[in-house]
């Protein structure tokens, strides 16, 4: 029997939509942003009564999410169905100017995140409210279940001065915070300081995974199809800054790792020499249909995850990246800029949130000197959550 989990989206109109009567209100969502009868969000606040919707704002891959590829900017437009004009924050801006939110009062924020720091939204959700506070707007988060639990911390910390759209706040990779609880954190300890309303969860423990609850899945980003994607994207993403193919273009992306020079049985046999808890990595060939090494075989892993208790997918990632590297020393490249429009640094350091991780693996560093670096940070950012949290 699954968790029942009633989504902050729900909460807002069915308890708390007199928060909304008579604003002028916009919406931050995308294809994600639904119901348990999967009705989008934009749909309900549309056809709602007491709601006035008078914008959309959309987020990397777009407000319907349409568009594939890592770096393709969106355009604004009327929303296909409601009508209402569409702007994207995946364009020549990533922040609301103060003309899109010349009829607006209330911006709304309602999307899944993944869990990771590496990744767009919750930045999105901070530029929302950088715009808010600058132009005197108020911001109401729909709070979703972090996919893959509120409870684990790991990685690195982000370094401040690698700061970018796929990380701005010194935060591990794996945060284990909602999207609520990032937003009470992004405000307060970060200091946007915008005038804040968070739509709590009912029914969600930060040991759920969501896919042990009865909360709606709709894929977030045409990447992350399943919850089991978002299980292994805090470690594979990594990939992302190597001209290693992180399984785009595949049905299982981030879960096949491999390029064409990779003999696949001897990097399965080297990754499952480690010994990692819960995950077995299986040897294979995979040929890409987009991106990288498109339509050429691939040799490589599928990450088999047997136990996501005891897995730990950011040091199993970083592990993997680190074997590819010593192995073919010949053949292993770094990812050439920009990436996400940052030019001029290795775009595995953006990635990463620094330029320790890929120093180390040039200088040979073991992988347990690695993880020790990263234990210092984990323990001050815990600290630096713990008042944020809605869930205990």
């Amino acid at each position: 029997m699954k968790t029942h989990v009633t989504i902050g989206l729900e909460n807002l109109l069915n308890a708390k939509s007199t928060l909304l009567k008579g604003a002028r209100v916009g919406l931050a969502c995308n294809q994600a942003s639904v119901d348990h009868n999967f009705q989008n969000a934009a749909d309900l606040f549309h056809a709602h009564p007491d709601i006035n919707l008078t914008a959309l704002f959309g987020p990397q891959h777009g407000s319907r999410g349409d568009l594939q590829d890592n770096m393709i900017e969106t355009e604004h437009a009327l929303d296909r169905i409601t009508g209402v004009p569409v702007f994207s924050l995946y364009s020549e801006t990533r922040e609301p100017t103060e003309e899109m939110l010349k009829d607006v009062d209330i911006l709304v924020f309602d999307m899944q995140d993944v869990g990771c720091r590496i990744y767009t939204f919750n930045y999105t959700m901070a530029n929302c409210m950088r715009a808010a506070q600058r132009f005197g707007k108020k911001v109401i988060v729909c709070d979703r279940p972090n996919p893959i639990g509120g409870a684990a911390v790991a990685g690195n910390v982000l370094d401040p001065e690698y700061a970018s759209f796929v990380g701005q706040f010194p935060m591990p990779t794996r945060y284990g915070m909602t999207v609520a609880e990032l937003a009470l954190m992004f405000n307060d300890h970060f200091k946007i300081g915008c005038e804040l309303d968070v739509i709590k969860l009912d029914g969600w423990s930060r040991a759920d995974w969501l896919d042990e609850t009865d909360a709606p899945w709709v894929m977030p980003s045409p990447n992350i199809p399943t919850v089991d994607s978002t299980v292994v994207f805090p470690g594979t993403v990594h990939f992302e800054g190597t001209q290693i193919s992180e399984g785009r273009g595949t049905t299982r992306p981030f879960e096949l790792i491999g390029a064409p020079y990779i003999i696949p049985e001897q990097y399965a046999a080297r990754l499952n020499a480690f010994g990692f808890p819960g995950v077995y990595f299986r040897s294979c060939v995979f040929q890409p249909t987009f991106q990288k090494h498109a339509r050429v075989s691939c040799g490589g892993v599928q990450v088999h995850v047997t136990n996501r208790e005891t897995f730990e997918p950011v040091v199993v990632g970083v592990a993997m990246v680190k074997t590819a590297f010593e192995m073919y020393p010949e053949e292993f490249r770094w990812k050439e800029p920009p990436y996400e429009y940052v030019c001029d640094r290795n775009p595995f350091d953006v990635i990463a949130g620094t330029n320790q991780l890929r120093e180390a693996f040039e200088r040979g560093d073991a992988l347990e000197t690695i993880e020790e670096s990263w234990r210092a940070p984990l323990e001050e950012f815990k600290k630096i959550r713990e008042p944020y949290l809605l869930y205990r």
